[in-house]
């Protein structure tokens, strides 16, 4: 057998490099590292993992050719955005425009977004905690400016609300699966608050209660409380909107036989 020279320190840095793709893979799928977003300069990554650049710059590269992340010459370099992405336009769009299939991801946020508060309330950090009580706060002071706020906007503080609790939930799928969500989720809340806030002044109210409720349970680490309040929360928006759509059904055909009157 022919022997083979190993010059020192090889071995050593390819472990190197391989536990660097271990702790940036790990802060991706734990959110620290977000889609999209800069990693720090080598130089940075290095001082922090205690490592020198030329390791650090083999990982980005290993990560890079996985598609991981994206070198972008004199910018960078970047976490991959499309990383979880299985919903995007033009397929956001047709979503948007079936009832059937908002009522889907209705049932589909039924079962996730459970479950991120249960977890969420059971392993809540005080970091989670105050990030938590920050989406919470923007999403009263939507609700305190009624009918000076737009529904955008709305949407999007709801939506944030959310995705602060899967954070919380300290589970990576469910995590990503919201962030790869997140557009859509947005959307279908836009949509929701559309169709749901001209039924009546009652609505609105409900809505606040449900938050606060979800929301003290998951800060005072009430876990099936929380799951509940999640699961009635969309309980009730999937009524209204299906008693919404009844009376918009009904009133069309009432029109119908006017018509041929």
């Amino acid at each position: 057998m022919r022997n083979v020279t190993v010059k020192p320190g090889q071995l050593q840095q390819r472990r190197l490099s391989d536990d660097i793709v271990e702790r940036l893979e790990g802060m991706i799928l734990e959110g620290t590292l977000q889609l999209g977003e800069r990693l720090p300069a080598e130089r940075a990554l290095a001082e922090e993992f205690g490592v020198s650049r030329p390791s650090v710059r083999e990982a980005i590269q290993k990560m890079a050719a996985r598609g991981l992340l994206i070198s972008r010459h004199g910018g960078g370099t970047f976490v991959a955005e499309a990383l979880g992405s299985s919903f995007r336009d033009p397929l956001l769009e047709l979503l948007e425009k079936h009832p059937e299939a908002q009522r889907d991801l209705i049932e589909f946020r039924h079962t996730l977004e459970g479950s991120c508060a249960y977890y969420a309330a059971l392993r809540a950090t005080d970091p989670d905690r105050e990030r938590l009580t920050a989406a919470f706060d923007r999403l009263t002071e939507c609700y305190a400016r009624d009918g000076k706020v737009s529904r955008a906007e709305e949407g999007t503080a709801d939506a944030h609300f959310h995705l602060a609790i899967a954070e919380a939930s300290h589970n990576a799928v469910l995590l990503h699966t919201i962030r790869s969500l997140f557009e859509l989720l947005k959307r279908n809340v836009v949509t929701n608050i559309g169709g749901m806030y001209p039924q009546n002044d009652a609505v609105r109210g409900m809505l606040m209660e449900q938050h606060a409720g979800l929301y003290h349970a998951i800060m005072e680490g009430r876990a099936e409380d929380a799951r509940h309040c999640a699961s009635d929360h969309l309980d009730y928006v999937a009524k209204v909107l299906a008693d919404v759509q009844g009376e918009v059904t009904r009133t069309a055909r009432a029109r119908r036989r006017q018509a041929l009157v």
